[in-house]
């Protein structure tokens, strides 16, 4: 049997931008590959980041304007988490076995317990916000003992692209339809007069009830869009008259990116059940987490014969505990929702003038603390002639023509300004603006000044330079 050379660390830092391609390509996904690629910033390999500033090994320094996707509140490499980390190793502190007490999840479930209201006691954690969900939905549904078959969502709403929790998001993102759990229905987002309706609709012989559960993200990131206020209290009265399990999901919003500590908590309503992660793991751990009531954990799981009905390997694994333990204390030590409300007020103003430079050109910038959006308006005539240049899949999308001004200008943003932009792929296409909380006043009217230059350069030149680079590309290669 011959021997095949694996590669260490050390050779990781040596690799130059087109090896790692080639092994995206050969071990990962070519598509992937394909879709990083058509980027400029997909001709770069990261060298190190530090707060908002990622630094590539050509030396160019990168304002990331993304917040790594809600997880990093705290910005790159803090360095008391850092430090936290590091020393945790350094006392060969253990991690892994699940039937020895740890003090770390221990301590962090205490923390979190401390900072929830009401009697939002009981955490399990696990890694990916998609646990997260699936872990709150069985809770939900072995509370009922398996006696409802019926759980509701929002027609607007990501929860994960698990099995599961795919079942449950009504999103464009996931597209394909695979095997899901049975008996979902949507509701209308922030409509109650759906939910009354679905609730209605779903009732035994008996009159009870044959709902387990209803799940709901109370601001939608992808969609950046919040639920009201009064749309909260009502549908939290009408899951405890007919004793549905209300779920709220905060995985990427939780931790002060809307202002308050959770969303929910501006509205003086309490879910059953509440998911979290994202930021919780400060930028350097993979932890989720589901929260329940006391009463909800208790019957489902506080006896012993169903006590370990759901666990799994790496729930509460002992560096990400101490981590997220480090995470939390910094946002209540450093006030992140001050931070997370000067950066809303920075950035409205900004849009506000956004709007009124560039009016003929966007639709409106909505958002809420450190999540915004800037919604363009999509020139059909002008882009519908580009399209033939452009050799990609996704023009059959729908959405194809909006995805492509965003992608433009986030490209575009990267070449010229050094700022690293996503674009949200939700049932409405933006430009996204969301930071980390600790992105300042200067950095903000950096970015809002280069959108500005991008708009004073022209979206139709933008949009053409873009698609003449695709075009390019694919003739070459």
């Amino acid at each position: 049997m011959s021997h095949r050379k694996l590669l260490k660390v050390e050779d990781c830092e040596k690799l130059s931008n087109h090896e790692v391609r080639e092994l995206y390509k050969k071990y990962i996904n070519p598509a992937i590959e394909r879709l990083f690629g058509a980027f400029d910033l997909g001709q770069e390999i990261v060298d190190h980041a530090e707060g908002v500033w990622i630094y590539t090994k050509n030396n160019e320094k990168i304002l990331d304007a993304t917040g790594g996707i809600g997880v990093l509140s705290h910005g790159h490499n803090n360095s008391r988490i850092l430090n936290t980390r590091i020393e945790f190793q350094k006392q060969k502190r253990m991690e892994v076995h699940k039937t020895i007490f740890s003090p770390y999840m221990a301590a962090l479930s205490h923390n979190i317990a401390q900072l929830l209201p009401g009697d939002l006691d009981f955490s399990f954690f696990c890694n990916s916000g998609a646990e997260a969900v699936e872990g709150a939905v069985k809770l939900a549904y072995k509370f009922h003992e398996g006696n409802r078959k019926i759980i509701l969502h929002s027609d607007i709403s990501y929860h994960g692209k698990l099995l599961g929790s795919a079942s449950i998001t009504a999103s464009k993102e996931v597209h394909f339809k695979y095997p899901s759990i049975p008996n979902t229905h949507s509701f209308k987002f922030n409509d109650i007069s759906s939910v009354k309706e679905k609730i209605s609709s779903f009732r035994k012989e008996s009159g009870e009830s044959d709902i387990y559960a209803l799940i709901i993200e109370p601001f939608s990131a992808g969609n950046i869009r919040a639920c009201d206020t009064k749309f909260l209290q009502e549908l939290q009265k009408v899951c405890n008259e007919n004793g549905i399990v209300l779920i709220f999901d905060e995985i990427y919003v939780g931790w002060y990116k809307t202002g308050n500590r959770f969303n929910f908590m501006d509205h003086d309503v309490i879910p059953d059940i509440l998911t979290m992660s994202k930021s919780l793991g400060g930028g350097k751990s993979s932890i989720s987490a589901y929260v329940s009531r006391g009463a909800i954990l208790k019957k489902a799981y506080g006896n012993i014969r169903d006590a370990t009905l759901h666990t799994t390997t790496y729930s509460g694994m002992g560096e990400e505990c101490i981590t997220a333990l480090e995470a939390i204390n910094i946002m209540e030590e450093e006030n992140y929702r001050e931070k997370c409300l000067r950066i809303e007020k920075t950035t409205k103003l900004r849009c506000e003038r956004l709007m009124d430079r560039f009016a003929d050109e966007i639709i409106e910038c909505r958002g809420s603390g450190a999540l915004h959006g800037i919604f363009i308006k999509t020139e059909k005539t002008f882009l519908s002639r580009l399209l033939k240049l452009l050799p990609l899949e996704m023009n059959k999308d729908e959405q194809f023509l909006s995805k492509l001004i965003v992608a433009s200008l986030a490209d575009w943003m990267y070449k010229h300004k050094k700022i690293y932009v996503l674009f949200a792929n939700a049932d409405e296409v933006a430009f996204l603006f969301t930071p980390s909380l600790v992105m300042e006043d200067d950095e903000i009217n950096y970015f809002f000044d280069s959108v500005e230059d991008a708009f004073e350069n022209g979206i139709r030149k933008i949009i053409t330079e873009f698609i003449t680079k695709q075009f390019s590309k694919t003739l070459r290669g």
